[in-house]
């Protein structure tokens, strides 16, 4: 019998492609989606779509009950949201939404289905970022929330070891998606005016955001080398902890910023942004 998986936010980018794949390579795949619209193309995948929003318990656990007859190998916690912009500007609401989606909304999921994925041993998946690695300037949100799941994934692993559960955490770079124009649409809606003084300073950052996030959605990887690193958390016998999907440039740029100074990282990195 194929194992079944259950991924959230498999309505587009790297939740569609990892559905894809998943389905393609003999799994029964269940993809949680929020609109009725994203059913269709999970549906033409040869994917379960089920109506699924992370942050509402009662999804959850509906979800949970209709698996319960099937049984559940693979749980790939993808659901997520960027909230991007210089921090002084961001609402706070709009940062509280990032944490509920991205780490509650993992938590929630995670917890909700590990009955499931302790009586088959099976496997969780997050999806974290490098953005968890190091965190960049106009990211913070986004960086806060992923480097929040890198906790997460170390307590479980090692919490769930008893019960035979693993759990990995793969960590994508830029990849190409839609998320990153949905992030830069959202964002002129959400970020406050610049305090008087400071139009010049934050008008240059805005619009540096908006060369990465177009350069993102241009220049990513795609997602189906994400989808590949999910297969592999997903069969590997001994699974890696952490798996970076990431251009080489971009690996080896991250793993130097984790190591410098913080007075030269700094430096660094505001001459990016022009201070």
């Amino acid at each position: 019998m194929a194992r079944s998986v259950l991924i959230t936010g498999a309505g587009s980018g790297i939740g569609l492609a990892t559905a894809g794949l998943l389905a393609a390579r003999g799994f029964r795949v269940y993809g949680g989606v929020r609109r009725p619209e994203d059913a269709g193309a999970l549906e033409a995948l040869g994917v379960k779509p089920l109506f699924l929003d992370v942050t509402r318990e009662e999804d959850l656990l509906r979800a949970r009950e209709y698996l319960e007859g099937e049984g559940l190998y693979g749980l790939v916690a993808n659901a997520g949201i960027a909230v991007a912009g210089p921090l002084e500007l961001v609402p706070v609401s709009a940062f509280r939404e990032a944490l509920e989606v991205n780490v509650l909304g993992t938590f929630a999921t995670v917890k909700a289905f590990l009955p499931l994925l302790r009586a088959s041993r099976g496997r969780a998946v997050l999806m974290g970022s490098v953005s968890g690695l190091v965190a960049l300037p106009l990211m913070g949100p986004y960086a806060a929330s992923k480097f929040a799941l890198e906790a997460l994934a170390d307590a479980l692993r090692v919490e769930l070891l008893p019960f035979g559960v693993k759990v990995a955490l793969v960590e994508p770079g830029s990849v190409a998606t839609p998320i990153w124009e949905r992030s830069l649409r959202r964002a002129e809606g959400y970020l406050e005016s610049p305090p008087p003084g400071t139009e010049g300073v934050y008008g240059r950052y805005l619009e540096v955001a908006r060369r990465l996030a177009e350069g993102n959605a241009r220049r990513g990887l795609p997602p189906e080398r994400v989808a590949e690193a999910v297969y592999r958390a997903l069969t590997e016998p001994r699974p890696k902890a952490r798996y970076l999907v990431a251009h080489p440039a971009r690996a080896r740029e991250t793993r130097l910023l984790r190591l410098l100074p913080a007075p030269l990282r700094d430096r660094l990195v505001a001459r990016f942004l022009g201070a």
